[in-house]
C-alpha cells in the first residue's frame, strides 16, 4: 500500500510540475487580445469609409491593379 501511495503522491507532484498548459493558456490569451485588436481596428477602418462593402470594394479593386 505504502508503495501505491509513492506512485500517486510522485504522479501528483509531476503532473504539478508540468507547464505545458500554462503556455496553451497563455498562447490562447495572445491570439485573444490580438483578435480584439483586429476588430476593433477593422470596425474603424470601415466606419470611416463608409461601411464593410465599401471597403471590401476597395481591396478588390487594389487587387486587380485599379488602387485609388
Amino acid at each position: 500500500m505504502n508503495k501505491f501511495l509513492n506512485t500517486v503522491n510522485n504522479s501528483i507532484r509531476s503532473f504539478a510540475k508540468d507547464e505545458e498548459g500554462a503556455q496553451v493558456v497563455e498562447y490562447a490569451l495572445i491570439i485573444a487580445v490580438v483578435s480584439i485588436a483586429l476588430v476593433i481596428a477593422l470596425s474603424k477602418l470601415t466606419t470611416a469609409t463608409g461601411g464593410f462593402t465599401t471597403f471590401v470594394s476597395r481591396v478588390t479593386s487594389c487587387l486587380t491593379g485599379s488602387c485609388s
